[in-house]
């Protein structure tokens, strides 16, 4: 049984950093690319960053590129992601998941080519 589960959220004021972790199990890791996704009340969930199996390409979303940094550690089967500058309406449910594409496929931004999916966990980030 595959299980993603989410790590690292909490309240934290505009400015300030959280990292997030995401704990794999039940897959083999390095086989599946990650994505970061996040869902803000009342929005659609969105695009936040994906990484390569073996961590070497990352793609990140416009408004977060320079201020969130995603990285793994396959020995570990954990994905990361760094939150620097945080800004209010980075306040969302962030969630990782699994996805058997590869990032230069394009396709890591959809939420149609994840295979597995976290539960999420909550970042707030105060103004």
């Amino acid at each position: 049984q595959v299980q993603l589960v989410e790590s690292g959220g909490g309240l934290v004021q505009a400015g300030g950093s959280l990292r997030l972790s995401c704990a794999a199990s039940g897959l083999t890791f390095s086989s599946y690319a990650m994505g970061w996704f996040r869902q803000a009340p009342g929005k659609e969930r969105e695009f936040v960053a994906a990484i390569s199996r073996y961590g070497r390409v990352m793609d990140y979303e416009d408004s977060v590129k320079g201020r969130f940094t995603t990285s793994r550690d396959n020995a570990k089967n954990t994905v990361f992601l760094q939150m620097n500058s945080l800004k209010p309406e980075d306040t969302a449910v962030y969630s990782c998941a699994a996805s058997l594409s590869s990032v230069r496929s394009g396709r890591l931004s959809r939420l149609t080519a994840y295979d597995y999916w976290g539960q999420g966990t909550q970042v707030t980030v105060s103004s």
